[in-house]
């Protein structure tokens, strides 16, 4: 199955890009700019790119990203701090993101000829991101099929939409993926904060899965706190 894979350069992608590179095809990482203040996360999916003897795209839809006006990744609104669990990571979202970026996704896949294209959503974006849920996937899919009737049949692999981000960092040991070269922080330092919702649930994620997280936070200790 050749897949070209949505690559934020995010821990949960990342963990995906070694994953199918082991099981299956990887044929390219696809990266997109929306604007979004934690750009610096591009440079990670190159890395990954690197070292996995790939291609790295980048499509700029910064453009675009400036008028989904409102969430804090991408207008003059703070990241909050705290667990995604809470009402208060709605900022967060960036309505139509993940639509916008599969649609780019499966018209470069039918393209070039590929199999499938691959998303990292998870369970735990499913509070927070309605277009990381299943049903979303699910229904994607099922219209892409109908776009592409005729020219391509290509599959939406997210083999880790009904699974949690520890269950993520269980697998992604498992097949020694370096997750120092992986970043989450929406606040985009030059250290992960520790406190943003993304870091709060990264840090969390290691601790579930009993695996050492190899990353250096500004503060290491927060994450504690909401979870309890």
């Amino acid at each position: 199955m050749k897949t070209l894979l949505i690559c934020s350069g995010g821990l949960d992608s990342i963990t995906l890009a070694y994953k199918i590179s082991k099981e299956y095809t990887l044929s390219g990482l696809l990266s997109f700019d929306y604007g979004q203040r934690h750009k610096k996360e591009l440079a990670y999916a190159k890395q990954a790119a690197d070292d996995l003897g790939v291609s790295h795209y980048i499509s700029d839809i910064s453009g675009i990203g400036k008028m989904l006006s409102g969430s804090a990744l991408t207008d003059d609104v703070d990241v909050p701090d705290g667990h995604y669990a809470e009402e208060t990571m709605k900022i967060t979202v960036v309505p139509n993101r993940n639509a916008i970026m599969l649609s780019i996704a499966y018209g470069i896949a039918s393209a070039k000829g590929l199999d499938a294209v691959g998303a990292a959503f998870h369970g735990g974006d499913h509070f927070i991101y309605p277009d990381c849920r299943p049903g979303f996937v699910n229904s994607f899919a099922q219209m892409q099929n109908h776009a592409l009737e005729g020219m391509s049949d290509i599959t939406l692999y997210t083999p880790f939409v009904h699974v949690t981000k520890a269950d993520i960092v269980m697998e992604g040991a498992k097949i020694a993926v370096p997750f120092e070269r992986s970043w989450s922080c929406y606040k985009g330092g030059d250290i992960h904060c520790g406190r943003c919702g993304t870091c709060v649930e990264r840090q969390e994620a290691f601790a579930l899965a009993g695996v050492t997280d190899p990353t250096q936070y500004r503060d290491s200790e927060y994450w504690k706190e909401k979870v309890a």
